[in-house]
């Protein structure tokens, strides 16, 4: 009897930690909610300064040149400073250094690192990098709720449940994906379906798309026009772009980590100059294009409609490649998503354009294509297809490509596979874990 009576004390008392833990990642994710819904509209406002800025800087071509490129510089190097001054973690996605706190290889970060990642985001991001929101919507949704657990006592493994579930919320926030939030915290953070994470991840995303959507809107974040369900006919052609995406996302990631390499030889430079120059590079390039610069979203959607050419396509991919990389490579704020599902768009269109030049006969649409090349190349890259299926189909609505973007993205899951190439968030974690060796922390 008293053993029976334990039992269900014990029991009682596990339910009630776990009423406790959900109603703290409802609490949570609406904080971060409402903080990566400001930090979206800050982004917005500052795209249209650094526009307004251009356009008035050409009615004066030497002045205005120089002031364009200098505020690109100075914003990128502030940066880089607020960074290395006041928080080293938030430098960079935070995707890596979160999954390290989640699986306790690492301690939780300061909570200064929020006003870093929110204030030095938007510098880096507004100056035109190619830099997405999601990483520092992810780690300040991530440290705000985790500073929500420990405000309100909760024990370590809580804790990092909520920093998992706030992570999730704000990655929903950033792209009003609510289930590719929670998908990616199961799928990727921890990589495991636990009761207590599905249910804290899934009330932090509900929190967080509730707060967000009234500050943001409930539309999806690209305007696709809707497309008919595909035929098992159109698996060979979706099979073939997964196998190109595949093969892009591996040479992106050895990219990106050769491009950190790099930069590492120039360990000498202060890191405010290095994200200058980089920042002046932008800058050079926003006078002359302002529409390829910046996260990408404006070029997404024209290549999800089939606005670009065939003849442009080309050079404005090979740019936004490299730029991606030595963006990252400039160690301020920002994430690796919103670049990827431009790369991701316009590789798909691109080949949907080539197989009706080549191949009449497949009768391809480019735009279909498009939308399933988002998803085929972040699977190349991140190796998290669901998040990747689920996340394009919450940005664009198109629920009927399911099909082609789960062909599209088994291909590209198998290519990096087989390459023994390690997905992108798994390299950048184990730099960040050598490099904390190496200084001793």
């Amino acid at each position: 009897m008293n053993l029976e009576r334990d039992v269900t004390v014990e029991t009682a008392g596990h339910e009630g930690g776990l009423f406790v833990l959900a109603v703290l990642s409802l609490f949570a994710g609406a904080l971060s909610g409402l903080l990566g819904a400001v930090f979206r509209l800050s982004l917005d406002q500052a795209d249209r300064l650094r526009n307004a800025l251009i356009s008035w800087a050409h009615g004066e071509p030497l002045i205005g040149f120089l002031l364009v490129v200098v505020t690109c510089a100075v914003a990128s190097g502030v940066a880089a400073w607020l960074v290395r001054r006041f928080s080293p973690q938030a430098e960079g996605s935070g995707i890596p250094n979160v999954e390290s706190v989640a699986r306790g290889e690492l301690p939780a970060a300061p909570y200064r690192l929020v006003p870093v990642k929110f204030f030095g985001g938007l510098l880096a991001i507004g100056s035109g990098l190619a830099l997405g929101r999601e990483g520092p919507s992810v780690q300040m949704g991530a440290s705000t709720a985790h500073l929500v657990g420990k405000l309100f006592r909760r024990n370590d493994d809580d804790r990092k449940i909520l920093l998992a579930a706030g992570a999730g919320a704000g990655l929903a926030t950033a792209f009003n994906a609510p289930i590719a939030g929670s998908a990616f915290v199961l799928e990727e953070l921890v990589r495991r379906f636990d009761t207590r994470i599905t249910i804290a991840t899934l009330g932090a995303s509900a929190g967080a798309i509730a707060v967000a959507r009234v500050l943001l809107g409930d539309a999806p974040d690209f305007d696709v026009e809707s497309s008919p369900y595909l035929g098992f006919g159109t698996v060979p052609l979706h099979l073939a772009l997964g196998v190109v995406a595949g093969f892009l996302g591996v040479i992106y990631n050895r990219t990106i980590l050769a491009t950190l390499e790099t930069t590492e030889r120039f360990h000498g430079w202060p890191a405010e100059l290095r994200a200058a120059l980089v920042g002046a590079a932008v800058g050079i390039t926003a006078w002359f294009a302002p529409g390829w610069v910046g996260g990408g979203d404006a070029i997404t959607q024209r290549a999800l409609v089939g606005a670009e050419t065939v003849t442009l396509l080309p050079s404005i991919f090979l740019f936004r490649f490299g730029l991606g990389a030595v963006s990252y490579a400039a160690r301020t704020p920002g994430g690796l998503f919103a670049p990827l599902l431009v790369l991701g768009a316009q590789s798909g269109l691109f080949f949907g354009i080539l197989c009706n030049q080549w191949f009449p006969e497949v009768s391809a649409d480019p735009r279909a294509l498009a939308v399933a090349g988002m998803a085929a190349f972040f699977t190349g890259v991140v190796r998290a297809p669901l998040t990747g299926i689920v996340l394009v189909i919450e940005m664009t609505a198109s629920f009927t490509l399911l099909l082609p973007m789960l062909s599209a993205c088994f291909a590209a899951m198998v290519v990096p596979t087989l390459l023994a190439n390690a997905p992108i968030y798994d390299s950048l974690r184990e730099r960040t874990l050598k490099r904390n060796r190496m200084n001793g922390s």
